[in-house]
């Protein structure tokens, strides 16, 4: 979320970037209702104070009934204010909740999804002397996917990878993890089932509280255990992306300046219920609700030249990634229409894909700013003991599948067989070519 304070101060400027996010917002509401928050909460100090010196006019002696009767009145006083400002906060929550960052002054402002700028290319697409077959025909061919039994066993949209695909698939998490580590990112396996105020405090609810209708996260039914035997009352989630696990790992902490940058890699599947892209892509594998992923994740200081500095250097490592893969790809830099309400600056990478002949997103580098610090309270204390929050970025290294396609149909031959990008090879045994099994 944003600092109120902000929102007072630049209300033209927070009018306009929800303007260009395409989001509806009513600022002047919203002070409305942080102006009534003010006066109750104002009120409540007032009595507060009243009953401490109540309480301390009465500390050597026996309290007279009149004291008593006014400690308790006083007490009345307060918890009915306290009820009402927890509906006040409830409606203030709710609207600020939708108030998007404002974007960085080089975000590209444009309607739609074509204002997307591409800022570089990588490779000359490859001309095949053949015409080429799609991931689906390939993967088939070669024996390394199931697509009838996935039905029959998880539903639409899940699958099975075996023989050298799950293979390839490991070694380009390993490989990404490897890479990540030595470039001083952090390792981690993270849990994948976490509590609400992880996914919200991340901003994967797109509001406040899940909603099955909208937000693309599967909620578990089943109930869980707390530590002293009694049934949990909290709501537990699948993760869609790591991000949430690892930036909840440092939530209600502060942090000292000088240990900042951190630095964070990790390992996770990932579950999505693609619920917005209902009868999009249903033959391929482009989208799917389950997946791997390696990812990276910043936590810095307040400035904005190091966090952009910060997010640069996760695209670059994104990049290495491609360019080790040998996968042609562009890269964009994503204009405010197509950016969520959470972002401040983005930038997607997006593959070839041969068959489909056109790029396809398979990573994304996003610049936070202190929005998902606020909301996890990740602060810092700075050189001159300032407690600040944090900026947070994050950027995905390698998914599994999307590369996966992009390397089969950019790496197949004629005889249908798929040369394997030379980097993975180490963690695959060695496997060079994987070859076709049916005919």
């Amino acid at each position: 979320m944003l600092d109120i304070k902000f929102i007072r101060e630049n209300k033209t400027l927070v009018e306009e970037a929800a303007k260009n996010k395409n989001i509806k917002v009513d600022i002047d509401n919203l002070i409305k209702i942080d102006d009534e928050r003010r006066v109750i909460m104002s009120k409540i100090e007032e009595l507060r104070t009243k009953r401490n010196e109540l309480a301390q006019s009465s500390k050597n002696t026996k309290p007279s009934l009149e004291a008593i009767e006014a400690g308790k009145n006083l007490k009345e006083q307060i918890a009915f204010l306290e009820w009402e400002l927890s509906f006040v906060d409830d409606k203030f929550m709710e609207l600020m909740v939708k108030i998007p960052t404002v974007p960085s002054p080089d975000t590209p402002v444009a309607r739609d999804e074509s204002g997307n700028v591409e800022i570089e290319k990588y490779w000359e697409i490859r001309n095949f002397d053949f015409k080429p077959r799609n991931h689906i025909e390939l993967a088939e061919m070669l024996d390394i996917v199931d697509f009838d039994r996935w039905v029959k066993t998880a539903g639409f949209r899940w699958y099975y990878l075996k023989n050298e695909w799950t293979l390839l698939v490991m070694a380009m998490m390993n490989y990404a993890i490897n890479k990540l580590a030595a470039k001083w990112y952090k390792p981690f396996i993270p849990p994948t089932l976490v509590k609400w105020f992880a996914l919200f405090g991340s901003g994967y609810f797109k509001w406040k509280d899940y909603n099955w209708d909208i937000d693309e996260i599967y909620q578990i039914a089943t109930n869980d255990k707390e530590s002293d035997g009694n049934v949990s009352k909290e709501k537990k989630f699948l993760i869609g992306t790591a991000e949430p696990s690892l930036l909840a790992y440092h939530s209600w902490e502060l942090l000292k300046e000088e240990d900042l940058p951190i630095k964070m890699s990790w390992y996770s599947p990932c579950y999505r219920s693609e619920i917005g892209s209902y009868g999009k892509d249903t033959k391929w594998l482009y989208r799917v609700h389950e997946f791997m992923k390696i990812e990276q994740v910043v936590i810095c200081k307040a400035d904005l030249a190091e966090s952009n500095k910060l997010q640069d250097e996760m695209l670059n490592i994104s990049k290495e990634l491609h360019k080790d893969l040998g996968l042609p790809y562009r890269i964009l830099h994503i204009c405010t229409w197509d950016m969520s309400a959470g972002k401040y600056r983005a930038f997607d990478i997006e593959a070839w894909m041969p068959w489909m002949n056109k790029y396809w997103e398979t990573w994304s580098a996003s610049n936070f700013l202190d929005r998902q610090a606020r909301r996890l309270n990740i602060r810092y204390v700075d050189k001159d003991w300032n407690k600040k929050y944090a900026y947070l970025l994050n950027d995905t290294a390698l998914p599994s599948v999307r590369p996966l396609i992009a390397i089969l149909e950019n790496y197949q031959q004629e005889d249908w067989s798929i040369i394997v990008p030379e980097v993975l090879r180490p963690y695959m045994w060695w496997i060079g070519i994987i070859k076709p099994k049916k005919k």
